[in-house]
């Protein structure tokens, strides 16, 4: 075999190969550094997106029902339940309040029911996307 042989993947070989191959990668290092610097930002946003985003009590599917002491939803004039707050609560006040803060318009016990209720939202229910949003680590 001669050293003019080109490589089995059917690239020619020339002295030219080489340099060609380091000026890839660095034009690659350039571009993922731009997206470094680029994605910096949008998890910023997220991050402000989640703080912002709603959380229903309860979700839209069963508004008007109230929820007792335990975080159920059971039904208007239940002995000992409260009735839905007036509008939505935002991601940041449902953030607090999981850290022991209270829910803006809230009683001590009507907090302790509707952050009950929103500890156990599941998957298809209205808030949980904000809900699980809140509960990830923030880097």
């Amino acid at each position: 075999m001669s050293d003019e042989t080109p490589p089995r993947d059917g690239t020619p070989s020339s002295p030219d190969t080489g340099a060609a191959t380091r000026r890839r990668v660095l034009a690659l290092g350039a571009v993922s550094a731009g997206a470094v610097v680029s994605i910096r930002p949008a998890l910023a946003q997220t991050a402000g997106s989640v703080l912002n985003c709603e959380i229903p009590v309860p979700d839209i599917t069963r508004s008007g029902q109230y929820i007792d002491a335990s975080g159920n939803v059971v039904a208007p004039g239940s002995k000992g339940a409260f009735p839905p707050p007036g509008r939505p609560f935002k991601g940041e006040d449902v953030k607090r309040a999981l850290a022991g803060a209270q829910l803006p318009g809230t009683t001590p016990d009507s907090n302790r029911a509707y952050v009950a209720y929103i500890r156990r939202l599941q998957r298809g229910q209205g808030g949980f996307t904000c809900f699980a949003s809140l509960q990830m680590p923030r880097g």
